[in-house]
């Protein structure tokens, strides 16, 4: 129950993507500062596929608990594989947003006054006007 909790632990907070944006999961920025503590240990996608090998060892032998085994098994691969890819885990960090200026936002202030004709409308007047 002690490997339970550390893999959840561990597992819980997403990586940040290389590409695009990744969503963060309910209340991961408090496991994400648990996680960073460790630094190198947890970050480190090597270090994840042993330890979830070797977490997957002792469970192998009671049937009960054979499919605990196979799935930490296969994170293990799966660990292996990113490390080998050179993938490894990184926080998400917030950005601060950035405020809208106000110039940016106002578009052209219209040149007729009010009330306009409908858009389809104000096409069709420059050509009546010159022929």
């Amino acid at each position: 129950s002690v490997a339970g909790v550390l893999v959840c632990l561990l597992e819980y907070p997403r990586s940040k993507r290389k590409k695009g944006s990744t969503m963060e999961r309910c209340g991961q920025k408090y496991m994400t500062a648990v996680v960073k503590v460790f630094g190198p240990l947890t970050r480190n996608y090597y270090i994840r596929a042993v330890l979830h090998a070797a977490l997957a060892v002792p469970a192998g032998f009671l049937l009960s608990t054979i499919l605990g085994t196979v799935c930490l098994a296969i994170a293990s691969g799966i660990y292996l594989l990113a490390a080998v890819r050179g993938e490894e885990w990184r926080p998400i960090e917030q950005k601060p947003r950035e405020r809208p200026h106000m110039g940016d936002t106002i578009k052209q202030p219209p040149s007729n006054p009010p009330p306009r004709p409908p858009a389809d409308a104000r096409k069709k007047q420059p050509a009546e006007m010159g022929g």
